[in-house]
């Protein structure tokens, strides 16, 4: 089978390549690989699958449906990798080991049409809520994944780079850098979270009705983690006259059902929406970056 990767795929990973790189065309070899060695039965490739790594829908030597992802380095698969096995199947996707390979994981197959953004918004975000709590644990002991400070100081020195060029942005760029200071000088707690956790993160299961994939995870407070689910279906608050009076109740229904602090939840809220806002002006996405500005704007 040839393994082409998808149109999505290819542009998300276009956005973020550096000088030289050359994984998407040593894809698929090395999907080709991966599946020879562990035996691999391929069924399709999951189009149009993710952003920053190639999903393949499989059976095992065995018969046992699952699915093999392969990801560059930069999408850090092998913190993906330990923040599984530490979950160990508890709210996330199952970690399926025979052969290890960097940057190759083979998981569990959920149902990968069926996410938790199929439901009615209040639905969603209940269901998406209630597997986002099974997740905050405590990390494991000298834990190899980035914390919330670390990974906003390298977003933050990128927004002020971005509001030296754009002094449109600058404004909300230097509210979002005040909020992210004043939230990091007493953090709550120190859970290991998802990162990038969103409604289409979290997909119908057999062993539980809805689990959490896809985590690119960081240790640090609970509020972090939920700031994202607070702008999913952006399109739709910005369409609604309503909107911004939406997203002040939808941060304090989310802050009350998972004992979050909503002023800490809104003020994450603010610095993602205005980091990704800023991300996607940087790389030639308007459109999205007018929506998350905009939406930053009414928190």
């Amino acid at each position: 089978m040839v393994f082409e990767p998808p149109k999505r795929l290819v542009r998300a990973l276009g956005e973020t390549a550096p000088d030289g790189d050359d994984w998407l065309e040593k894809l698929p070899e090395a999907a080709q690989q991966a599946v020879a060695l562990r035996e691999l039965t391929v069924e399709r490739v999951q189009v149009p699958g993710g952003r920053s790594s190639l999903v393949v829908l499989v059976r095992t030597a065995d018969g046992t449906p699952a699915v093999l992802k392969l990801a560059p380095g930069r999408a850090r698969p092998e913190a993906e990798r330990a923040a599984l096995a530490h979950w160990a199947g508890r709210g996330a996707v199952q970690l399926f080991e025979p052969c290890r390979t960097e940057g190759v994981l083979l998981l569990e197959r959920l149902h990968p049409d069926v996410s938790v953004r199929s439901l009615p918004e209040a639905k969603a975000l209940l269901e998406a809520a209630g597997a986002l709590r099974r997740l905050w644990v405590e990390p494991p002991a000298g834990f190899p994944f980035e914390t919330v400070a670390e990974r906003t100081g390298r977003q933050a020195e990128a927004m002020r780079a971005r509001a030296r060029v754009d002094p449109e942005v600058a404004p909300l760029v230097d509210v979002a850098l005040a909020a992210r200071e004043e939230l990091l000088a007493a953090p709550p707690e120190h859970r290991l979270l998802h990162g990038t956790f969103r409604q289409s993160k979290v997909l119908a299961g057999e062993r539980m009705p809805w689990l959490a994939v896809g985590p690119d995870p960081v240790v640090g407070e609970c509020a972090f983690d939920l700031a994202r689910l607070v702008r999913d279906r952006v399109e739709d608050l910005i369409a609604q006259p309503s909107g911004a009076a939406t997203t002040r109740r939808r941060v304090k229904r989310l802050a009350e059902s998972l004992d979050v602090d909503q002023e800490r939840l809104r003020g994450w809220t603010l610095f993602r929406a205005v980091e990704s806002g800023v991300r996607a002006g940087r790389v030639g996405r308007p459109r999205d970056a007018e929506l998350l500005l905009e939406f930053a704007g009414w928190l």
